[in-house]
């Protein structure tokens, strides 16, 4: 297994490995790459729905999405799926996975199935080299302090999705979701230091209003943003990319218009997050 650098601070790409035919020994290594650097990503993976399965449980469990589309014959697998005639991409603004639940998602193996000719790439961003780059004087206003987090005003009946032409592919439209955690955790395998709040999902901090909060919030963001805590994924057949929420955010690009873009997508179980 070989491991070149996908971006100054954050990801690898890995090659000389089979993910439906990996080892125990093996997929101990692709774990820590993923912790290590955030997001890990595999070209030329010919692995079956059954397989992508297999391999997620093999890692330690699945949460089943709440609201996308399940696959019809293997509900573990959530579809991410935009239409050649939709305008509206699922995931395309800066986000962490889940983190609007008690015990967040670890993360997602992100399988590519159908792909456009050209675009559809996704950002990541690396919130240890996002921590890491704050001046002393905010860490140390941070350290301590907790941030609030929801999906109810994305997927709501009323909420960001219902507005566009992705509301009628979703489920869970119902549901509420509220979770509390830390605005500084540690990562449980590595022991690094993570900024945990996303644009997406965190409303405001603890005993703050969302007004007080946003100047802060903006701060934070911003550290995220930098060009060399970011790296791209440019989607291929046979790519697949895991990547680890509790390290980074992510993006899915929307600039291929009239075109069909289909992702299988397992979530795999995580746990309770600690400052």
């Amino acid at each position: 297994m070989k491991m070149t650098p996908l971006g100054e601070e954050i990801g690898a790409e890995v090659t000389g490995c089979q993910l439906a035919e990996m080892s125990d020994e093996a997929l101990d290594q692709l774990k820590e790459a993923v912790w290590e650097s955030g997001v890990v990503v595999l070209r030329g993976q010919d692995l079956s729905p059954q397989q992508h399965i297999e391999l997620a449980n093999r890692w330690g469990g699945i949460d089943i999405n709440n609201y996308f589309p399940l696959n019809g014959e293997h509900p573990e697998i959530a579809e991410v799926r935009k239409e050649k005639d939709q305008q509206t991409n699922i995931g395309g603004g800066w986000h962490t996975d889940h983190s609007y639940d008690q015990v967040p998602a670890m993360g997602s193996i992100l399988v590519a199935r159908t792909l456009p000719l050209k675009g559809g790439d996704t950002l990541f961003a690396h919130m240890g080299a996002a921590y890491d780059a704050l001046d002393e004087e905010t860490k140390a206003e941070i350290a301590g302090m907790r941030a609030v987090h929801s999906a109810d005003h994305i997927y709501a009946p009323d909420g960001a999705y219902a507005q566009t032409d992705q509301g009628k592919a979703l489920r869970g439209q119902e549901l509420k979701t509220l979770a509390t955690h830390p605005v500084v955790i540690r990562h449980p395998q590595t022991g690094r230091k993570l900024l945990y709040v996303n644009p997406a999902f965190t409303l405001h901090f603890e005993g703050q209003t969302r007004e007080e909060s946003l100047p802060l919030l903006q701060r934070l963001y911003a550290a995220a943003m930098t060009p060399e805590a970011q790296a791209r994924v440019v989607w291929k057949p046979g790519t697949v990319t895991i990547w680890d929420n509790r390290t980074t955010w992510h993006m899915a690009l929307n600039d291929y218009p009239g075109e069909e873009r289909i992702m299988h997508r397992i979530t795999l179980s995580g746990e309770a997050l600690a400052a």
